[in-house]
């Protein structure tokens, strides 16, 4: 038999083509779950609340780095909020360069962890503090290097608060779809 050579980069054995699926696939649904959520607010009267409470962008974007590494969390993080602003005005455009970097963040510190031997439900909260330092990082370049005067630091741990629920729904759902996929394989 012949085996045929491949350059692919492979992660967890994913090949670079898979991996790309998978960016994709996280892509898709980092833009329709906000619209979800958003649809959910406009039925119950609350608006745009339940979108940034539950933070949904996030959900896809750690779960592709947990299963397909580093390279599909970071592209899926960096283009989600760029497609979600074309496709449907949110995030609002002074938002999405801020949003790119932490969504980015999450992607690839989730990436970098899914080989990791830790409880996946670690992967997920280390995951969330590096995408939430790459937030603040934005900010300080934002307000240091552009002069942006509407963002601050201090905007950080009052949006942690509010994104409680969003976090809690990450840590109940990403571990079990995690393991799901990894016990089929």
């Amino acid at each position: 038999m012949k085996q045929e050579k491949t350059t692919a980069i492979a992660v967890r054995g994913m090949k670079l083509s898979y991996q790309m699926i998978a960016a994709a696939l996280a892509i898709v649904a980092a833009v329709a779950l906000p619209q979800v959520f958003h649809f959910i607010g406009a039925i119950s009267g609350s608006g745009t609340v339940p979108g940034s409470v539950f933070s949904p962008m996030h959900l896809p974007v750690i779960l592709v780095g947990l299963l397909a590494g580093p390279l599909a969390g970071g592209l899926a993080g960096l283009f989600s909020p760029v497609v979600s602003h074309f496709i449907s005005g949110m995030p609002g455009a002074m938002m999405v360069p801020l949003m790119m970097a932490e969504l980015a963040g999450y992607g690839v510190v989730a990436g970098l962890l899914c080989n990791a031997r830790l409880p996946c439900i670690v992967k997920v909260v280390i995951a969330q503090i590096g995408g939430r330092l790459m937030y603040a990082v934005a900010i300080l370049v934002a307000v240091n290097v552009f002069g942006k005067t509407n963002f601050s630091v201090s905007s950080i741990i009052p949006s942690v608060i509010a994104g409680l629920p969003g976090l809690m729904l990450q840590w109940a759902f990403i571990p079990l779809i995690v393991y799901r996929v990894n016990g089929r394989k």
